[in-house]
């Protein structure tokens, strides 16, 4: 089905960021999403494709930067402790910055913003945990601040919801959420090896 975006409308660059001319965004990859009341549907397939979005931007040389969020002592994003960590398929290696966020929009409040202007590119590339929220706000944070974000969708997850309408499945809101960041926010493209 053939729609025109908010994105066509606008004249926007519908081109996907090159790695090696953008700055890589993780974000959330916590274990947080991989067990227990937030583990989410389809997450070691979406944590295998960031595995591989990960080392393709460090042969490429692109700067990486990683985020968490921090929920606070006790919850299931503690990131004091094992549950809240980095999962070690994508854990930072020295130089590459942790962001700690507590709210979606990963630049809210953080030093996200200092750390992309630093790397030096308006290209952003932005993938992971959970794709109707984290990633989808950060995708719009920024491009509020007019960074061109390109989201990878295989290395994105998220989890089934309800409404008090109806139940939303997994994929449901996986794809309604990359349809909303492709209508205005920046580009989706399905895997890592749309990038060039």
């Amino acid at each position: 089905m053939a729609t025109t975006t908010l994105r066509d409308l606008s004249g926007f660059d519908q081109t996907p960021a090159s790695l090696a001319g953008a700055t890589l965004i993780l974000i959330d990859y916590q274990n947080t999403y991989t067990r227990g009341v937030m583990e989410l549907t389809g997450w070691q397939a979406a944590l295998d494709a960031g595995a591989d979005l990960l080392a393709r931007a460090r042969s490429a040389a692109a700067p990486v930067l990683h985020v968490v969020n921090d929920g606070g002592e006790g919850t299931p994003y503690d990131i004091r402790a094992e549950i809240g960590a980095i999962h070690p398929k994508v854990a930072p290696v020295e130089g590459e910055p942790v962001v700690v966020k507590t709210a979606p929009n990963a630049f809210l409040d953080t030093d996200l913003a200092a750390h992309v202007d630093a790397a030096g590119h308006k290209d952003v590339i932005v993938a992971g945990f959970m794709t109707h929220m984290c990633v989808a706000f950060t995708a719009q944070g920024a491009f509020l601040r007019g960074n061109r974000p390109t989201v990878v969708a295989d290395a994105c997850a998220t989890r089934p919801l309800a409404t008090a309408v109806a139940g939303v499945s997994s994929d449901q809101l996986h794809h309604g959420a990359l349809a909303t960041i492709a209508d205005l926010y920046g580009v989706v493209v399905p895997s890592a090896a749309s990038l060039t």
